[in-house]
């Protein structure tokens, strides 16, 4: 969607001015266009083929007129345009059937009415705003004055302080709709995995492939890419289910990162809730257009589904590419204003900004409510996706300023036959007044866990490297809260049990924030990538260098690459052996560094990129995470999907979840509050599942550790896993399995910083 010229923002502002000042007049005096046959029934909104031509709705209640614009490319490039008038409006609704328009067919709408930024209203017909409906788009968004509704300079500042309508055709400097057939998903069926299965794997579309061996290089970075037969191979052997792909809706490039030649890698930046990325596609999609595209992402979903993985898209709802009150004049902004985005109530109208990106969609609306509903009914029952991670989740359900758990948007996913059965993710938080709400979402969704990831950190990194200093961590009452799935956050609600520990969505990283490998290399963030002098990014990173910050050689690196190998292998252990359903940060799995930049959001090259250049260490870590992976797979035990309760259960001989010490005693009040203990043994039946009885056993201290391992059912143990081992012994858990048995009560010393899973005897 961006400009990838070398010039500077100012310069393509004054040469786009220059060449177009003269041709571009000003479209609110052109005479009214033909009307457009009404429709009896408007609600439908969108643009659809319909027998001879398209039916057509928008909603702009504050609006005046609507004009349907048709553009039709000239031999020289440039574009022509039919205008058809809408009827309307019906409860806020303009709408019409035009006849002899066909799939292809570029469009847009110019909104009539007042222009009074005070009130709120920004209507300028002379702006082609695009359809918040289309389902396909084409073309770029070029930053130059013309796609402002305010007159700006050169530089893209107001030039008034009460903001003057522009006059300046935009239709040129913009993306189009386009029409498409709207077609029902005819590809693989979905794999439909449960909960208790499901591991997830968060990844970008361009960053997963973009260096890839063994993808041909006109596919990598792309929709192809991934579904490439190289990559769901890696994917399968890997061992995750479900694939969660960062936003894919098409997206615009925020002004500020252009000037700086960077631009919006991770997509949070939406233009369209219904169209894919074009840039995503491969250079023959993207020639064949929009139904190229499209059918290159559908095509995508489908072979995954082959392979038996899910799709789910991280989508952003929350907010727009609009920007801020001074930003350009794209879709909604000129379309309603005032429906669409959330004020303050303020004189003059001023957006009240809770996602930190400028606006805010308002979800009192409920016409706001209903084109996120249509947007994910679209890509569940037309491109066969298979569920929604939701960015900033609290902002979706606010009634402006308070957050419910029976918003009207909720419930309705709650009850929805078709949402309903998707996988439904939050993240929990926004930037609003009381917005971290981890744990307070409705069934049947899940959360990321932030409270996980903070105590996993904490334990393994900051509180070692508090040791390291001679000062205490923390005790052991959250950490093991985490291990046994959150029972506190999601063990509430309509029903007994609540959501379970599947509801929990266990990370240690995420694609904002440190890599594994760079949590362990890194004390401080460092960003000058990004131009903003270090300031953006999270400050809290609970990370520890080991001693030395950023890469080692020589010396330094006999002693601290191997503890901070280890260190990664209990990350990983911890993530993959909790109860609940974990994500992995794509890279993870080999070590892969950003060179300690915590927030890479505008990083489109190799920091971001996955590097495949795997070094022996490397390697041997991916077999780890295989090999976990592999474990949990096959011992049911360890993906529990109801929470555990401390009691015998059918006819049990040992609870089905006990908490031990050092000492092999079942753990007191004093021993959970202690600071300076630092072992922990989690005991859980197998009963109740069928399986082998596992017992976790974790060392947080920075010297060795002598563990009296708890007796259970007075079976012996095989050791399974043990972090310090830097490649499992043997690709088969059979084979682990068969060896030396260890007797409950058995004395062993684990070495510092390490974590043991044994699974017992029969």
């Amino acid at each position: 969607m961006r400009d990838t010229g070398a010039v500077t923002a100012r310069t393509r502002a004054k040469s786009a001015s220059t060449r177009l000042r003269a041709a571009t007049a000003p479209s609110h005096v052109v005479p009214a266009p033909p009307k457009a046959a009404p429709l009896p029934g408007p609600h439908r909104l969108g643009v659809h083929l319909a027998g001879d031509g398209v039916d057509v709705a928008v909603f702009a209640a504050q609006a005046d007129d609507v004009d349907l614009c048709l553009l039709d490319r000239r031999d020289d490039g440039s574009w022509s345009e039919r205008r058809f008038r809408l009827a309307g409006p019906v409860h806020g609704v303009w709408h019409g059937h035009v006849e002899g328009v066909r799939a292809g067919q570029h469009y847009g709408f110019r909104v009539h009415g007042k222009w009074e930024p005070a009130a709120g209203l920004r209507h300028n017909p002379a702006k082609l705003l695009l359809d918040p409906y289309a389902r396909g788009i084409e073309g770029s968004l070029r930053l130059t004055p013309q796609i402002y509704g305010h007159t700006v300079d050169d530089d893209l500042t107001p030039t008034h302080p009460e903001l003057k309508r522009d006059a300046q055709n935009s239709a040129a400097f913009v993306p189009h709709g386009v029409v498409l057939e709207n077609l029902p998903w005819t590809g693989a069926p979905r794999p439909r995995i449960p909960w208790t299965d499901t591991v997830i794997y968060e990844a970008h579309v361009r960053g997963l492939t973009r260096s890839m061996p063994g993808i041909p290089d006109e596919l990598r970075g792309t929709y192809a890419g991934l579904a490439n037969p190289t990559t769901i191979e890696y994917l399968r052997e890997l061992g995750v289910t479900t694939v969660e792909l960062l936003p894919v809706h098409a997206a615009a490039n925020e002004p500020f990162l252009e000037e700086r030649g960077l631009a919006n890698y991770w997509g949070y930046n939406t233009l369209s809730f219904f169209s894919p990325e074009p840039s995503y596609a491969t250079q023959r999609a993207q020639q064949a257009g929009a139904a190229g595209v499209l059918d290159e992402f559908k095509g995508m979903v489908s072979l995954l589904h082959e392979a038996g993985l899910e799709v789910i898209l991280d989508v952003v709802y929350n907010h727009t590419a609009e920007s801020g009150q001074d930003g350009p004049h794209l879709s909604w902004r000129g379309i309603d204003n005032t429906s669409y985005y959330l004020h303050d109530g303020r004189s003059p109208a001023t957006y009240a900004d809770l996602t930190g990106c400028g606006n805010t969609l308002d979800f009192r609306r409920s016409r706001v409510v209903q084109l996120t509903l249509d947007s994910l009914r679209y890509w569940v029952e037309h491109i066969g996706i298979d569920g929604f991670r939701f960015d900033l989740a609290v902002t979706l359900g606010r009634d402006a300023a308070e957050y419910s758990g029976r918003h009207p948007l909720l419930v309705a996913l709650q009850t929805d036959p078709v949402l309903s059965q998707a996988k439904l993710i939050a993240e929990p938080w926004d930037l609003g007044p009381g917005g971290w709400r981890t744990g307070q979402f409705p069934y049947p969704f899940a959360e990321w866990n932030d409270r996980f990831r903070g105590a996993t950190r904490t334990f393994w990194l900051s509180d070692a490297a508090a040791q390291s200093r001679d000062h205490d961590g923390h005790d052991l009452r959250d950490l093991a809260t985490r291990l046994a799935g959150s029972a506190d956050l999601f063990g509430h609600g309509e029903v007994p049990g609540g959501r379970g520990p599947t509801a929990s969505i266990n990370f240690v990283t995420a694609h904002d924030g440190f890599t594994m490998a760079d949590l362990v290399t890194y004390d401080s963030k460092h960003n000058e990538a990004n131009l903003e002098d270090n300031r953006d990014g999270s400050d809290d990173n609970r990370s520890w260098n080991h001693g030395t910050e950023g890469p080692v050689s020589g010396a330094d690196a006999a002693v601290i690459a191997p503890l901070r190998r280890r260190s990664i292998r209990n990350l990983l252990g911890t993530l993959l052996l909790s109860s609940g359903t974990p994500m992995i940060t794509a890279g993870d799995e080999t070590g892969r560094t950003q060179q300690g930049n915590n927030n890479p959001y505008c990083q489109d090259n190799e920091i971001s990129w996955l590097d495949w250049d795997l070094r022996p260490w490397r390697r041997d870590l991916l077999a780890t995470t295989r090999y976990l992976l592999r474990l949990r797979r096959e011992h049911p035990v360890l993906r529990p999907e109801r929470f555990a309760t401390g009691w015998f259960t059918d006819g049990d001989v040992i609870p089905d979840l006990a908490w031990y010490g050092a000492d092999g005693r079942v753990m007191d009040a004093a021993a959970w509050h202690d600071r300076s203990n630092r072992v922990l043994q989690m005991l859980r039946s197998g009963k109740p599942w069928g399986d082998a009885d596992a017992l976790l056993v974790l060392n947080g201290s920075l010297s060795a550790a002598e563990v009296e391992l708890a007796i259970g059912r007075e079976r012996g143990y095989r050791l399974a896993w043990d972090s310090a081992w830097e490649r499992p012994r043997t690709r088969r858990i059979q084979t682990v399995l068969s060896g030396v048995q260890v007797p409950p009560g058995e004395r062993v010393e684990m070495h510092p910083l390490s974590v043991r899973l044994y699974l017992s005897d029969g």
